[in-house]
């Protein structure tokens, strides 16, 4: 090998990051025992910026461009080595590349339900999840919190970081906003727009600037989820006793339209309206108003609540409108 081949390989005279795929967010350019040449080409590209580093202290920060590395360019390492402006002779300097494109499609959530106070419901936990964007606006103090003299450092290894940050925002404005979860889901829009402000000066902390949050769904664990199901089933229906009659009346002239169906209740053809009486005289004496009944027997209980069983056998009630029922006919014993 001929000594000047072997002299070349010494310096740099190029020094410039091609990305060969998404997700790496730093990258220090390899230097080994290699020293950069006076005078060496710098190539920045678009959505990436270029930090020189000397003994662990920030120097030059170049924008996208190319640059001559002379002492007029670098005029921070110039000063830390003490160079004279015409210091001409290859020199040593650690050099990281960051990439400034926008990190997009990054999913958050709440990995446990986040317990707060519902004006509505009390103490609930709630489950979210959303999509978020940023992007690296800061190398100098992502380079002195985040990656460090690392030879790269990955977005995915940040991800658990952020969505931690942006999970305790979530936490505070929903305990912070007084709305109801019933109201949240016309809310969300509003909700997105609320996180991102409160969690941007955090992701400002590590040299980032969140561009973008949504949240794309909040909900009920399952358990909670089946309880308020029944609270607006029994807000749609309202009054159970006008509800459960206008089921009776309904069901009458289905049966009605198919004979065999009248017959699978017991009640012949022709004998219509001696159904309608039974069904009236139970509904009459099952669902009459609190306030016009009296004090009632245990045996009119039984009795009705025989007849009542009899309209859920025959498919006319409900099992829950029968317990609903049962449970009230049992507390007037009381």
């Amino acid at each position: 090998m001929a000594l000047m081949d072997f002299i070349k390989k010494q310096f740099i005279d190029i020094l410039q990051w091609t990305e060969e795929g998404d997700g790496t967010l730093a990258w220090r350019f390899p230097m080994a025992e290699m020293e950069i040449q006076n005078g060496a080409s710098l190539t920045v590209r678009d959505t990436q910026v270029a930090m020189f580093v000397n003994e662990g202290q920030v120097a030059d920060v170049f924008a996208p461009g190319m640059y001559r590395l002379t002492t007029q360019t670098l005029p921070v390492l110039t000063y830390l080595k003490n160079w004279d402006k015409l210091f001409e002779s290859p020199f040593k300097s650690d050099v990281y590349f960051f990439s400034t494109r926008t990190q997009i499609d990054q999913k958050w959530g709440t990995p446990n339900p986040i317990t707060i106070r519902d004006k509505e419901f009390g103490v609930v936990r709630l489950r979210a999840f959303g999509i978020y964007s940023y992007h690296l606006t800061d190398a100098k103090t992502f380079y002195q919190k985040i990656s460090g003299t690392r030879d790269s450092y990955g977005r995915e290894e940040l991800e658990g970081q952020l969505r931690n940050t942006l999970v305790a925002g979530l936490t505070d404005l929903f305990g912070e906003s007084g709305v109801a979860f019933i109201d949240m889901a016309a809310n969300q829009d509003e909700f997105g727009k609320a996180m991102q402000a409160k969690a941007a000066p955090m992701f400002a902390e590590y040299g980032l600037m969140l561009d973008s949050l949504v949240v794309q769904n909040v909900s009920l664990p399952e358990e909670l989820q089946k309880v308020l199901d029944q609270k607006i089933g029994m807000n749609m229906i309202g009054d159970m006793q006008r509800y459960t009659q206008y089921q009776v009346a309904n069901s009458i002239p289905d049966a009605a339209k198919n004979e065999g169906g009248m017959a699978a209740m017991g009640v012949g053809l022709g004998a219509g309206v001696g159904f309608g009486q039974v069904v009236g005289q139970v509904m009459g004496a099952a669902l009459q108003p609190a306030s016009a009944a009296g004090s009632v027997s245990a045996d009119e209980v039984v009795a009705t609540l025989e007849k009542l069983h009899g309209l859920v056998e025959k498919g006319i009630l409900s099992q829950a409108e029968f317990d609903a029922k049962k449970a009230e006919l049992l507390k007037k014993l009381s």
